[in-house]
């Protein structure tokens, strides 16, 4: 098995360029970029208790499915920014941000160590500059971790692979395992590494290299064990609660779908290799069909025509995206549809490295391509057309992605916005504990809630308070039975409920309605 390719002119310069490109894209704006929603506020809320009071959570975020959760190891992971930055939203973003800048250097790692210098350069210059992968480092959600911890297992596998050292299969089960934790369809990109495991101890032949592959095997079950101790703390001292929320799930038949089998496996193909590179697939759907078609014939193209370990990781890859698709299709059967205003191509962005690698992977075939015919001019002409055609394709991708960065400010007004609705709450409540009402009731108010609770305000339960704010999110009218900014509000608190005088009620954002009553006659 040759070693890794060194490190060639150029390339340590191309690594920091890149690292470059990639923070200032991300850490720009950083403040304002983000959405600040439910999801945002119970994650600081979480934060904050477990830094502040020592609250140690044992179960992750909640699922959108179901009533279980993710992993309680992305909060582990969270915490040391939320110290540093004294429970602050500004620095657990910075570390999401940096976590989305280290993914470019270990997906530019990857596709150099299979493909050479240009793949590397390649993959790292369209992660960097991919509005996807940007938005992904702009706000608090558990799956934006997971684009850096996929990168890692791969980079670990691939590490373990060429070098025939099979301690780096631990570091590829740390990926997986962080990935798996931070969202629970990451547990889909097991499969295939515990594959590639298990093929490398094949291929050593009996004797102790196979016995230090299973060996590291084993060490991996152990990762997987550490990092699911806190949920079997959970259900230990909890009755099982976790366990039965699943089974609750499934007995109810999983989420609706809305596509036969294989249309929906399609569907969630395209979402899966498209999103990396033309994002969400309903917002440019020719671009995402061209996009996901060149993803597969590089696929086919590189399995068949490359060498050594290059064609081993793109036979693997092709593997594992196509498992990946049927797998997501079936058990998250919400990706078969597309809600605007809720994203979810996120959950699968464990699966963005391998479409950036594979694209680095086939633009680098392209700019070494040489002709068939032995005559130096026809062999210098087809040289000219490939680099021709790899350097449009990436530079239309590039240039594809630029006019969909993100903007400045984000659409909701991001935790500014939040911050000076608790503000505004403030001034109408005083210093009286406040109760918080979510509609629809499906939806917490912890957008509006970490932000009173970081001004001081005591959030408790209505029977506790005289003042009772409720946010009402447009989005979910339908749900709701009746429009935000006054009827879905009166009909929640009622003018016979204690709570009857409206005080203040404004819009934190386009989507958000705050309504603010105390107790009392209207």
């Amino acid at each position: 098995m040759p070693a890794l390719p060194s490190w060639a002119r150029g390339d340590r310069a191309a690594l920091l360029a890149l690292l470059a490109l990639a923070a200032i894209l991300r850490f720009v704006d950083l403040p304002t970029r983000g959405t600040w929603d439910a999801d945002q506020g119970h994650d600081m809320l979480v934060l904050r208790a477990l830094i502040r009071d020592g609250a140690v959570p044992l179960l992750g975020p909640p699922t959108s499915i179901g009533d279980f959760h993710h992993g309680a190891w992305y909060y582990f992971l969270l915490a040391p920014a939320a110290a540093l930055g004294g429970a602050a939203p500004e620095a657990v973003v910075g570390a999401i941000a940096a976590a989305g800048v280290a993914a470019v250097g270990v997906t530019w790692w990857v596709a150099r160590a299979l493909g050479g210098s240009v793949a590397g350069l390649v993959a790292g210059l369209l992660m960097a500059a991919s509005a996807s992968a940007i938005e992904e480092s702009m706000f608090i959600w558990n799956p934006n971790l997971i684009a850096l911890s996929s990168s890692i297992a791969l980079a670990g596998a691939v590490r373990a692979w060429s070098t025939q050292r099979a301690r780096w299969w631990l570091l590829a089960a740390v990926g997986v395992v962080v990935t798996m934790q931070s969202h629970v369809l990451g547990a889909v990109l097991l499969p295939p590494i515990a594959v590639l495991l298990l093929l490398d101890a094949r291929r050593r032949g009996p004797g102790a290299e196979r016995r230090d592959v299973l060996r590291a095997g084993l060490g991996g079950v152990g990762v997987l064990v550490v990092g699911y101790l806190p949920l079997a703390v959970h259900e230990l001292t909890s009755g099982f609660a976790e366990t039965g929320a699943v089974l609750d799930y499934l007995r109810e038949g999983g989420e609706p779908v809305a596509l036969g089998p294989l249309a929906r496996i399609v569907f969630v193909a395209i979402r899966i290799l498209a999103w990396p590179l033309t994002g969400l697939v309903t917002d440019a759907l020719p671009a995402a069909i061209v996009a996901s078609a060149a993803v597969v014939a590089i696929l086919a193209w590189r399995a068949r025509a490359a060498g050594g370990t290059e064609r081993t990781f793109t036979r693997w890859m092709a593997a594992a995206l196509g498992w990946s698709a049927v797998a997501l299709a079936n058990v998250a059967g919400g990706l078969a549809t597309v809600t605007p205003g809720l994203p979810n191509d996120h959950y699968h962005a464990f699966l963005d490295p391998l479409v950036f690698a594979t694209v680095g992977l086939g633009a680098a075939a392209l700019w070494r391509a040489r002709g068939a015919n032995a005559d130096q001019g026809a062999d210098a002409s087809v040289r000219t057309i490939a680099r021709g055609l790899a350097v449009a394709g990436v530079g239309g991708l590039i240039l594809f992605n630029v006019v969909r960065w993100p903007p400045p400010s984000a659409p909701d007004g991001g935790w500014p916005a939040a911050r000076a609705a608790a503000e505004r709450i403030e001034r109408s409540t005083g210093d009286r504990p406040v109760a918080l009402l979510g509609l629809p009731d499906f939806k917490p108010a912890d957008a509006i809630g970490f932000p009173l609770v970081d001004r001081g305000l005591a959030v408790v339960p209505a029977t506790e308070s005289d003042a009772l704010v409720v946010v009402c999110d447009r989005l979910f009218e339908d749900a709701i039975g009746a429009p935000c900014g006054g009827p879905a509000e009166q009909g929640a608190v009622g003018p016979a409920d204690r709570f009857a005088a409206l005080v203040d009620r404004f819009d934190v954002s386009p989507r958000t309605s705050v309504s603010v009553y105390l107790a009392g006659r209207p």
